[in-house]
């Protein structure tokens, strides 16, 4: 074989590797966009929760005798769904005749129920809320912003506070209380 041969061979060789590379390297790179479009973007924590609390509130509707379809869901649902989930609560709420009604600190122990936080409660109807809406319900059917479910909780919130002797108060917006130092004052400039 001649030096002109053998350089021909070789710059061949090498052009079909180059190609070979570069075919290899595009079907790679198509494979990472394949699975980039697969994987969902990172849901945020409260997106995710989102989430579990609609699929477990569908699987509630899916576990009743007769099954619930969700457009046939009322706010009776929900309240039904927020009175079991009290059986997976970690919040201590005494009892009217307990010993330890009304006080915050309780001295020992009591066999009063364990229930669901108002806090946690009212936070999970906020994510039901949107997530009905997001999945397609008309805000003006969200059985989740009934105004039966509102009462629900501030009667939960109220009991709460009494049987722990907490008082439950408002918190006050510090927008407004931004608002009334901007308007007293002339200076626009706030010191750190």
């Amino acid at each position: 074989m001649s030096s002109s041969d053998q350089g021909r061979e070789t710059g061949e060789g090498s052009s079909s590797r180059l190609a070979s590379a570069s075919a290899d390297n595009q079907h790679h790179q198509h494979q990472q966009q394949q699975q980039q479009q697969q994987q969902p973007a990172q849901l945020s924590r409260y997106e995710s929760q989102k989430r579990r609390d609609w699929n477990t509130f569908g699987q509630y509707l899916r576990n009743q005798r007769p099954p619930v379809a969700l457009p046939q869901c009322s706010y009776n649902h929900v309240l039904d769904f927020l009175r079991y989930l009290d059986q997976f609560g970690k919040t201590k709420v005494h009892i009217q005749g307990c010993v330890f009604f009304g006080q915050p600190d309780p001295a020992g122990p009591c066999t009063c129920p364990l229930r669901q936080a108002w806090g946690s409660l009212d936070a999970l109807i906020g994510r039901l809320r949107a997530a009905y809406e997001e999945n397609g319900g008309l805000p003006e059917t969200n059985p989740f912003a009934s105004g039966a479910i509102r009462v629900y909780l501030r009667e939960v919130r109220d009991s709460q506070a009494k049987a722990r002797g907490i008082p439950y108060k408002k918190k006050k917006k510090k927008r407004n209380q931004m608002k009334g130092a901007i308007n007293e004052g002339t200076s626009s400039s706030f010191q750190m």
